[in-house]
Formats: C-alpha cells, sequence, structure tokens
C-alpha cells in the first residue's frame, strides 16, 4: 500500500526544506505532481533539464523509502520518467544521492532527473 492509499498522516519534519516546499510554505518552480510526489526545478540546474522528483512523505535517503514504500518509490520513478518525456526527449539520468558524502544536501529523498542533452559520465 502506498502512503496516498493509507489512511494515516503523511510523514513530515517541520524542519526540512523539502517538506515545507510540499506543503506550500517555500517556493518552487512546480513542474509536476501526484497525490504521492512533487516535482520542481534545481535551484542550481546542471543540464539543460534538472527536476528534483519529492515523494511527498519524508524519508531521509532511497534505502529508507525503498524498506518502507516501495510502491511510492515506483511512483517516484515513473513520474521522473514522465517529466523526462514532458520536458526533453525522454532521455535521462536519474540520480539519488544517499548521504552526505554522496553529495546529498537535503536530508529528504529526492531523484535529480537530468537529461536534455548528452551526459558525461564523471563521479568524483
Amino acid at each position: 500500500m502506498t502512503s496516498s492509499q493509507s489512511t494515516e498522516p503523511i510523514r513530515t519534519d517541520p524542519e526540512c526544506l523539502f517538506c515545507k516546499i510540499v506543503a506550500g510554505t517555500v517556493p518552487a518552480t512546480i513542474v509536476a505532481q501526484t497525490p504521492e510526489a512533487i516535482a520542481f526545478r534545481d535551484i542550481n540546474p546542471q543540464a539543460p533539464m534538472h527536476v528534483l522528483v519529492v515523494p511527498r512523505e519524508h524519508y531521509g535517503d532511497i534505502a529508507q523509502l525503498a524498506a518502507g514504500d516501495p510502491g511510492l518509490l515506483a511512483g517516484v520513478v515513473a513520474l521522473s520518467d514522465q517529466i523526462a518525456g514532458d520536458l526533453a526527449d525522454g532521455q535521462y539520468r536519474l540520480i539519488f544521492n544517499s548521504g552526505p558524502h554522496a553529495g546529498q544536501s537535503v536530508f529528504h529523498v529526492h531523484g535529480h532527473v537530468i537529461g536534455g542533452a548528452r551526459l558525461g559520465w564523471s563521479p568524483a
């Protein structure tokens, strides 16, 4: 059962930037949303299309989301694919950073949907 089908309240963190965007108390350029997730433009884009896809429910990282609600993770991936088709040529990279050494700076799981150009590969 995904979080949108549950009768329990959605998990949020009042200090989390992405929870505030989900709640509408912090502005963002929203490009798509579903009952389970919201997608908005990255404020520091690394490609012509760089969108963050965030589940409405707060999970710290991708492993927590996968363990806690695999259906919600599937919804995040499906929305990412839809965005790439709508905003780019349907070809994209989907990146989840997990932990500060991996580059995660907001500890609410989010996928970076990057595309719109030929992408190179240069991990640290």
